[in-house]
């Protein structure tokens, strides 16, 4: 999406639609780059609904207040709606292997001194981890590839590897911890299945102790497809390349009051 056009057009698409004592409106813009707050971290925007009151090939614009307005690109909706149209829309949202929003506050519960338990929530500002559902592990290189998938960035620059992963369907986890003297025998692996319109069938990346760096392999419908000397940066480029469908960057539009023109396929690329 062309920002600097959608900034020149503006004006034009929400004329009308600003009440007359109102000399300025705002809007944000919903498209394949992050939103960041005004502390500048990256940031997962609610849901909302409000009003189409513009609909073409450059933007879909959505009225939320009387001089608040956000823009949707248009090549990512799920369908495009009608001008007029109440619509609910939920953009992007990093998400846990549990289906909660990634940026949802950790809860535990802790005792008081006279032994009542009490439930404290955290929330880090800017955090959005997504855990692999996998026990801290006894071998140390096991440990390692869990930290890298959860704390390294996938190729967009917003999600981390964990967060692509459960984009892809990751689930029915199984992994390899070896004791030191099995390493070579046995590596240290993670397992899991997942379903993309790139791939579905088994995903195992394991550790390759004479190399150094990781064994990608895929297996579907009895056949195996391995990717050897991936080395630990390389990890989000080559999952990208072999499970990433992108389809994570389409925004869920569901009309209200009025039916769709017609559903949206394509994805951006």
């Amino acid at each position: 999406m062309d920002r600097s056009l959608i900034k020149t057009l503006m004006p034009s698409l929400v004329a009308g639609h600003v009440p007359r004592n109102v000399r300025s409106f705002k809007y944000r813009v919903f498209d394949d780059q992050p939103q960041s707050s005004t502390l500048g971290f990256v940031i997962d925007p609610q849901p909302f609904n409000g009003k189409v009151v513009a609909a073409n090939d450059n933007a879909i614009v959505v009225k939320l207040k009387p001089s608040e307005f956000a823009v949707l690109d248009p090549s990512l909706v799920s369908i495009v709606p009608s001008e007029g149209a109440k619509v609910h829309v939920q953009p992007y949202a990093r998400r846990r292997f549990d289906g909660l929003r990634a940026d949802t506050p950790e809860e535990r519960t802790e005792m008081t001194s006279d032994g009542t338990p009490y439930t404290v929530k955290t929330h880090i500002l800017g955090s959005a981890p997504a855990k692999l559902p996998i026990p801290e592990p006894e071998c140390l290189e096991l440990g390692q590839l869990i930290q890298q998938l959860e704390e390294m960035p996938a190729p967009d620059g917003f999600r981390r590897i964990t967060h692509m992963l459960v984009d892809a369907g990751a689930r029915d986890f199984t992994w390899v911890d070896p004791t030191p003297s099995k390493i070579i025998e046995t590596p240290p692996a993670i397992s899991f299945t997942v379903s993309t319109t790139k791939f579905e069938g088994r995903v195992t990346i394991l550790y390759d102790r004479a190399g150094d760096t990781y064994v990608v392999e895929l297996r579907r419908d009895g056949e195996l497809d391995r990717h050897d000397e991936v080395y630990f940066d390389m990890l989000g480029d080559v999952l990208e390349r072999l499970i990433d469908d992108g389809r994570w960057r389409l925004i869920d539009v569901s009309v209200i009051n009025a039916k769709a023109n017609r559903r949206r396929q394509a994805v951006a690329a």
